[in-house]
């Protein structure tokens, strides 16, 4: 019992912290980064700043929903070897797809400069 409630706290914990930063990120009036280590873009280089951070902190909150799907399919499958199948799918993949989907944002929204 003690295993499932830690677990479920600390699962919780970055739930909470993935959404917060989506939360945040919805909220925000300048055009927020995608913490890849890139610097945001300024407010004159983006299409729709209010639209950008929108879909922006969309991606993280899903990707705290996904913490909380991992546990609970852990919580189902118990001390089985295939726990490791939704830690993979449901912690890794999401985040190859939100770098897809960043790309995706930036062809859309960032102005090119034409020289």
């Amino acid at each position: 019992m003690f295993e499932i409630i830690f677990s479920g706290a600390i699962f919780g914990a970055c739930a909470l912290m993935m959404m917060g930063i989506g939360f945040t990120q919805r909220k925000s009036r300048v055009p927020v980064g995608f913490y890849t280590g890139e610097k945001p873009y300024k407010k004159e280089q983006i299409r729709d700043v209010k639209e950008w951070n929108q879909k922006h902190g969309m991606m993280w909150i899903l990707y705290g929903c996904c913490f909380i799907a991992v546990w609970l399919c852990g919580l189902l499958l118990g001390d089985s070897a295939l726990v490791i199948v939704p830690m993979v799918v449901g912690l890794v993949l999401p985040i190859i797809f939100m770098m897809r989907y960043h790309a995706k944002l930036v062809e859309q929204y960032v102005i090119k400069d034409e020289k």
